[in-house]
């Protein structure tokens, strides 16, 4: 019986992946090394406050908040494909 359904498991894996991905990435963004005294981006100074709160930064407020919507933006595309073509 053939129609074209492949089943849950495939949803869930697809759900699965995309989980893994997003972990991935937010790993990948966190700060490591020695915080910057001042910001990569705009090369304002940031405050010893965020720097000891967040070990490892490299943007100021105000640029990490652009680089958050940024990535937000991006984040908000599913390069899967519709659940619909995932599930022909």
């Amino acid at each position: 019986m053939a129609s074209g359904w492949t089943g849950d498991g495939a949803v869930q894996d697809q759900i699965q992946d995309s989980i893994n991905d997003e972990v991935a990435r937010a790993r990948r963004n966190l700060p490591k090394g020695e915080s910057l005294s001042h910001c990569e981006e705009c090369g304002e100074e940031i405050p010893q406050a965020r720097r000891d709160a967040l070990p490892g930064v490299r943007l100021c407020i105000v640029c990490q908040q652009e680089a958050d919507k940024e990535q937000q933006a991006v984040s908000l595309y599913n390069r899967r494909g519709s659940k619909d073509s995932q599930l022909r």
